[in-house]
């Protein structure tokens, strides 16, 4: 990885994806890595200005790598997710997913709410879940090992607030995280 000039990650709610660009400016060479493993690989490309499109996490979520050239032999790299740059994915992403990062069993875990599917997400498994109603809103539950775990969801009764998530392991309320 000697012409490695770009590296981003990318929260999906499959997990946190590495993704490393190598562009040899001399040999064309272009190569991809996904989470360490090596996914695209082009050399001898006379064309060192373009774009790269892939497919990212268990969603196969698009993502385009895009080469520019700013003077001379200087280029600039950046990352889109569907259309958007990272930084726009991203915001809209935490607009519609929900966040936990636990520690069970002597294991960092990572719950993930896609607030519109209502799926949720283990270390990067999708959860077998049951839902149901509750009298203040919903209550979801599914099981990650031997721990109960249940996602409360309930109205905040205001409108800029909207609808309250919470994430319950063993009956202990689990803090939201920022990812």
């Amino acid at each position: 990885m000697n012409d490695l000039v770009a590296v981003w990650e990318v929260a999906l709610s499959d997990g946190v994806h590495k993704i490393e660009f190598e562009h040899g400016t001399t040999s064309g060479k272009r190569v991809i890595y996904l989470d360490n493993q090596e996914l695209v690989r082009k050399d001898w490309m006379f064309k060192l200005v373009g774009e790269e499109t892939f497919a990212v996490g268990k969603s196969e979520t698009k993502a385009t790598i895009k080469i520019e050239a700013v003077s001379g032999f200087t280029y600039e790299y950046s990352l889109g997710i569907n259309g958007k740059s990272l930084k726009k994915f991203v915001e809209n992403h935490s607009k519609t997913t929900k966040t936990w990062l636990l520690h069970l069993d002597a294991v960092d875990m990572r719950v993930v709410l896609e607030k519109d599917t209502m799926e949720i997400w283990c270390n990067g498994q999708k959860m077998e879940t049951t839902g149901e109603f509750v009298d203040d809103g919903t209550e979801t539950t599914f099981m990650v090992g031997d721990h109960r775990c249940s996602l409360k969801t309930v109205s905040s009764g205001r409108r800029r607030e909207g609808i309250l998530y919470s994430l319950l392991v063993d009956g202990k309320s689990i803090p939201d995280s920022i990812q």
